[in-house]
């Protein structure tokens, strides 16, 4: 005996982005698909395909979630941020962006993006984070280029740089991390 596959797709509906954007979809299909292949968005990367690296972070109503792992139903009526969405003029970087690069937080940029977003809701959450905190929130993203202190430090000045610390602006390489 053998099974037939399903050939009925669910119509998803959510905001990516800021844009409404409709999908029609196996009830199979990854929201990492989604975004990459039918958005178009290739900023987030798919590497584990397990939920384990962080690689393909996108932050869903601002949590961050693994879209590899995410089912695209489960996005129904949810507000979808990718990195293209952190700042969307393309002109000019947003500050967690010129922190990372300020305090060099990045070499490769493979865990980059999902690093920067899981940033961005770290300090949703918590404005000012101290280094332990830092290090919990960021665990689920794997870097293997940085050996984290430069993550670590553009973490802390782009938490200086949201409270109005204008000292933030100048590199650290790195200092009391």
């Amino acid at each position: 005996m053998t099974t037939q596959e399903s050939t009925e797709t669910y119509p998803v509906e959510f905001v990516l982005n800021g844009r409404r954007t409709r999908v029609d979809v196996d009830p199979r299909t990854l929201l990492a698909d989604v975004i990459r292949h039918d958005a178009g968005l290739t900023g987030l990367k798919i590497a584990c395909e397990q939920g384990v690296c962080g690689s393909c972070t996108v932050l869903q109503d601002g949590a961050p979630i693994r879209s590899c792992i995410t089912l695209a139903v489960q996005a129904l009526g949810s507000d979808i941020e990718t990195i293209e969405g952190v700042a969307p003029s393309g002109a000019d970087l947003h500050p967690i962006q010129e922190s990372f690069q300020r305090e060099h937080g990045l070499q490769c940029g493979f865990c980059t993006p999902g690093m920067v977003l899981a940033t961005k809701a770290l300090l949703a959450e918590n404005p000012d984070p101290d280094e332990q905190e830092i290090r919990e929130y960021l665990s689920g993203n794997i870097c293997r280029c940085t050996g984290y202190v430069g993550i670590v430090a553009s973490v802390r000045d782009a938490a200086r740089c949201a409270n109005g610390d204008a000292a933030s602006s100048a590199p650290t390489d790195g200092e009391g991390v």
